[in-house]
């Protein structure tokens, strides 16, 4: 166990604490399961940044991050649509959670072939992380009525769903060639 990994599983823990704050019959109780899920998602950046920093990258870690980086924005898409009962929320969630779901499925079968490398994560998917870590953190800071940061809040998760539904074309475009050949040569 390094920093790194001790981070990373602090992510995972962090998330039953978020839903009991979230839930609270009290009035600062979205701004402190807001800021729990702040620093949930500031430790994804951390732990990263440090096990490469210091080069302390394990096999654990490479298993355990994007896991837990998974669980919790789930975890909030779920309490969030639950909560707001709209479609501007609900589309977005199912499609965030659902190009998961793929891109998870496509790297798991990518890597069965060999070819791991070709869905490995890009630059378009860090921008749709930061548009969706924004959203997720104004959203669960703020009750469901409507004001400029819900307003706000909304918008960037649908820019995050836009760049999640892009990124998830963009894996299964690299991964095309693996996917329309007939194993057997036929």
């Amino acid at each position: 166990m390094n920093i790194p990994n001790l981070l990373t599983v602090l992510r995972v823990l962090l998330i039953p604490v978020f839903i009991l704050l979230f839930y609270l019959p009290f009035s600062w109780s979205y701004l402190a399961a807001s800021a729990v899920f702040a620093i949930a998602a500031v430790t994804d950046w951390f732990d990263g940044y440090l096990a490469r920093r210091w080069q302390q990258s394990t096999p654990f870690g490479a298993f355990l991050d994007p896991v837990a980086d998974k669980l919790m924005v789930a975890v909030a898409l779920v309490l969030l649509v639950e909560e707001h009962h709209t479609l501007w929320l609900t589309l977005p969630a199912a499609i965030i959670i659902g190009r998961e779901i793929v891109v998870s499925a496509l790297r798991e079968w990518m890597a069965e072939l060999g070819a791991r490398a070709h869905v490995a994560v890009s630059n378009l998917g860090k921008w749709k992380t930061a548009a969706q870590m924004a959203a997720l953190v104004i959203l669960l800071g703020n009750p469901p009525q409507f004001t400029m940061w819900v307003l706000g809040g909304y918008l960037l998760l649908i820019l995050a769903a836009a760049l999640t539904l892009w990124s998830m074309l963009q894996y299964l475009l690299a991964a095309w060639p693996h996917l329309s050949t007939d194993p057997k040569g036929k």
